[in-house]
C-alpha cells in the first residue's frame, strides 16, 4: 500500500471513529503530507525513482530517523515532537490494523524539549484589550464579546468557533464545550462577559438572519454573511485588538486561554481546578502555568528582598 492511501485511511479513522474535532484533524493531516513530501524527495533523488519509500513496506526506522533530523534544520524542538508524535500516531494505527507488521516509529525517540513558558497578558493589558472594541458598531460587539469569553472562560478558539446560542445558560453562567476528542465538560463563565454576549446578540438580529436567527441551535458567532465564524478568523480578530493597543509580541487566541489559567492561579485557584476548567485530561500539563506564577514570585522576591 501506498503512503498517500493509508494516511488517507488514519485521516478516516481519526475522523469518523475518533471523534476528534475538524482543527485536530486537520494538524494532523498536515504533519502527515509533510512526511509524505519527504518521503517523495528521497525517492525522486533515489536510483528507483518513483518506488522505494512511498511504498510502506520500505519505511524503516533509519528511515524516520531521517526525517527527524531534516526537520532540525528549519523547526523548533517542540514542533519536531509534534510531527514525530503524528508520525507514531501514524504507523500504529497501520499495525493495529494489520496493514504493516512493526511499527518503525516505535523506538525513534522525541526530542528534548526547551522549558516552556506560555505567553500571557498583564491584567492591565487584558483590560485594555478587552474594550478596545467599537461597541458602537454590530461586530465590534460581537468582537468584544469574543475577547470577554475568551478570558472568562479560558476556552480554545475551536471550542468557541463550535458554540452555538443553546452552549450558553445566562441563568446559571455556564458554558457547554465540546474539547479534544469531543469531549464535554461545563464551564463558568463571568457576568461581564454574559453582559457582552447579549449585548452583541440583541445588536446582531438582522445579521443573522442567514443563520438560523436567534434560534438556540444557530452558532454564536457569525461572520459579517451571517455564517459561522471560524478559529482562524477569531485568531485574526485577538491579533487585530492586540495590534492596536501597541503590544509587540505575538497573542493569539491561546495566549487568552494562557492569560485565564495564571490569573487563576495568582488570584488563589488551586492547580486542579483550573485544570477542570481548562478540560486538560492529565495536571501535568495545567502544571506548566505554575511555572508562570514562580517565575513572577522570585523576580519580586529578588527586587524587595535586602539578602536576596
Amino acid at each position: 500500500m501506498l503512503v498517500d492511501d493509508a494516511i488517507g485511511l488514519f485521516i478516516a479513522s481519526l475522523r469518523d471513529h475518533k471523534g476528534y474535532s475538524q482543527h485536530t484533524v486537520r494538524n494532523y493531516l498536515n504533519d502527515l503530507k509533510q512526511f509524505s513530501e519527504f518521503l517523495a524527495s528521497e525517492d525522486r533523488s533515489s536510483s528507483t525513482e518513483g518506488e522505494g519509500c512511498r511504498e510502506l513496506d520500505a519505511i524503516d526506522a533509519l528511515t524516520i530517523r531521517r526525517y527527524v533530523g531534516s526537520l532540525y534544520q528549519r523547526l523548533k524542538r517542540s514542533s519536531i515532537a509534534r510531527r514525530l508524535s503524528a508520525v507514531r500516531s501514524f504507523f500504529l494505527f497501520l499495525e493495529k490494523e494489520e496493514l504493516i507488521r512493526g511499527n518503525p516509529a516505535a523506538e525513534i525517540l522525541t526530542p528534548r524539549l526547551e522549558r516552556y513558558i506560555p505567553t500571557y497578558l498583564p491584567v492591565d493589558d487584558v483590560f485594555r484589550l478587552l474594550e478596545r472594541p467599537d461597541r458602537h458598531k454590530p461586530l465590534g460587539l460581537r468582537d468584544q464579546a469574543i475577547l470577554e469569553v475568551l478570558y472568562s472562560s479560558g476556552i480554545r478558539a475551536g471550542e468557541l468557533e463550535g458554540l452555538n446560542i443553546s452552549s450558553i445558560d445566562f441563568d446559571q453562567r455556564l458554558i457547554k464545550v465540546f474539547g479534544k476528542g469531543d469531549r464535554e465538560r461545563i464551564v463558568p463563565v463571568g457576568r461581564q462577559a454574559l453582559r457582552a454576549v447579549k449585548a452583541y446578540l440583541d445588536a446582531t438580529v438582522s445579521l443573522r438572519q442567514g443563520s438560523g436567527g436567534l434560534s438556540l441551535n444557530s452558532p454564536l458567532f457569525v461572520n459579517f454573511r451571517g455564517g459561522r465564524l471560524t478559529a482562524r478568523s477569531i485568531g485574526r480578530i485577538v491579533k487585530k485588538y492586540v495590534k492596536q493597543i501597541g503590544l509587540t509580541f505575538e497573542i493569539s487566541p491561546h495566549s487568552m486561554r494562557h492569560t485565564f489559567a495564571t490569573h487563576m492561579l495568582d488570584g488563589g485557584a488551586d492547580l486542579r481546578s483550573v485544570q477542570e476548567l481548562l478540560g486538560h485530561s492529565s495536571l501535568s500539563t495545567t502544571q506548566k502555568y505554575t511555572h508562570v506564577s514562580l517565575d513572577r514570585l522570585m523576580e519580586v522576591y529578588d527586587k524587595a528582598h535586602p539578602r536576596s
